[in-house]
């Protein structure tokens, strides 16, 4: 028996934004295992300048990623959505073991399969340094409350 992730493509704005709530939500958890999940078991992924292919090298990476990215919080936006595609773009806060602090934006571009797995991310992003006075993510580590605003509301 297949995995599945629900909500399944052929996507609406409804389960679009549910999908990028979702994968918001597990990155936000900062749990490797936990996000390599939603993807296909050779889910093939561009990531700024790094190129990747299936669960094992997803989780290495996201666990690389997390122990310099620290203190890490993600925001996800729907940009536009077609069939089984989703395309995002992002902004999250981190700062490195020195304490320097940066906001990094990017797009993604996902494909997912009739299960619900995403299997190809391609992903764009850029780091901004920040001063700490200038973070504007400032819930407790983990999801992002309902309440908090949006990339667009926060004119990012």
């Amino acid at each position: 028996m297949s995995e599945s992730r629900p909500p399944l493509p052929p996507f609406t704005a409804e389960t679009a934004a549910q999908k990028a709530r979702m994968a918001e939500d597990a990155w936000n958890s900062r749990d490797p295992a936990r996000v390599a999940l939603a993807y296909t078991t050779d889910s093939r992924w561009r990531n700024r300048a790094e190129f990747l292919q299936g669960r094992d090298a997803i989780q290495a990476f996201l666990t690389r990623k997390w122990s310099r990215e620290l203190d890490y919080r993600l925001i996800k936006e729907v940009w536009a959505f077609h069939g089984n595609r989703i395309a995002v773009r992002f902004a999250y806060e981190w700062h490195d073991d020195s304490g320097s602090w940066f906001r990094s934006y990017g797009n993604e571009n996902w494909e997912f399969d009739e299960h619900g797995l995403m299997r190809l991310r391609i992903a764009s992003i850029n780091d901004l340094p920040i001063s700490e006075v200038d973070r504007k993510y400032h819930w407790p580590l983990g999801r992002r409350p309902d309440d908090h605003p949006t990339l667009s509301e926060l004119g990012l």
